[in-house]
């Protein structure tokens, strides 16, 4: 009796050539889940950014000396500093982009509002995200108009001459940024776009914070008023911290020898 030799299938290789690092990011973009966490992680690091950015600016209150060393330390190390740019604006295109899909995908579920909605629990800054947020990506780009790229108004050197913000300049030829802050907050307009962009701001941050924890798992029922405490407080030392800025300059409280 002869007996047929089995053809042994070999099973295909799986093609072990490295994969573009974007397609380990593709569950997390397309999952509501993966979304949220995304979202809580760029909200952290954006959120860190506004208090690494305040500590600076607060410096307005040392004096020109130290603000201007600050940024003209910030300008040698440039490569850092672009390379903290170009990460910052990843992280809030992908923080936007995603909580406004995530609103949208809540909607397209709910297309039908209810005719009694029972949001008693639900603060306004909860129930208003996306609209704060846009709020202040408008206010960004108007910042970064105004004082990075000098677009928005010129400045007064020490000589009474009305310059470019860029060409303002100190005694020992550095970057004038503590006259370009003193000109910026000189105008009323200017300040009160600060101010309620910062109020804003601090709603935002307020809900943002508090809900970064309840995505990640960290917020059980016992800790939850405390956490809520904890995002209401910062939020309120970034609003404070960041207004206090323009309020200061503008009631001549800093600046004063600055005259305009």
């Amino acid at each position: 009796m002869s007996t047929a030799t089995p053809v042994t299938k070999f099973a295909s290789r799986p093609n072990s050539s490295p994969q573009p690092f974007y397609r380990g990011l593709r569950p997390g973009l397309s999952t509501t889940v993966g979304s949220k966490f995304l979202v809580a992680l760029t909200g952290l690091a954006l959120t860190a950014f506004v208090y690494s950015h305040m500590i600076g600016n607060l410096l307005l209150f040392r004096g020109p000396g130290a603000l201007n060393d600050y940024a003209q330390f910030l300008k040698d190390h440039g490569a850092l500093l672009w390379s903290a740019r170009i990460g910052l604006l990843i992280a809030f295109v992908l923080h936007l982009a995603l909580a406004l899909r995530l609103k949208l995908r809540n909607q397209a579920a709910r297309p039908t509002r209810y005719v009694h909605e029972a949001t008693v629990q639900a603060s306004w800054a909860s129930r208003h995200m996306a609209l704060t947020g846009l709020v202040i990506l408008a206010f960004v780009i108007f910042h970064l108009l105004h004082y990075t790229f000098g677009l928005v108004q010129t400045g007064v050197n020490n000589t009474g001459q009305r310059v470019h913000f860029l060409e303002l300049h100190d005694v020992h030829g550095q970057h004038d940024v503590y006259a370009m802050v003193i000109n910026g907050f000189r105008d009323p307009w200017i300040v009160a776009t600060y101010v309620i962009a910062q109020i804003l701001l601090g709603l935002h941050l307020s809900h943002g914070i508090a809900s970064v924890f309840q995505t990640l798992g960290w917020a059980r029922p016992s800790v939850w008023p405390a956490i809520r405490a904890v995002g209401v407080t910062l939020a309120a030392v970034a609003m404070i911290g960041n207004s206090i800025m323009p309020l200061a300059v503008y009631f001549r409280m800093v600046g004063a020898e600055y005259v305009r």
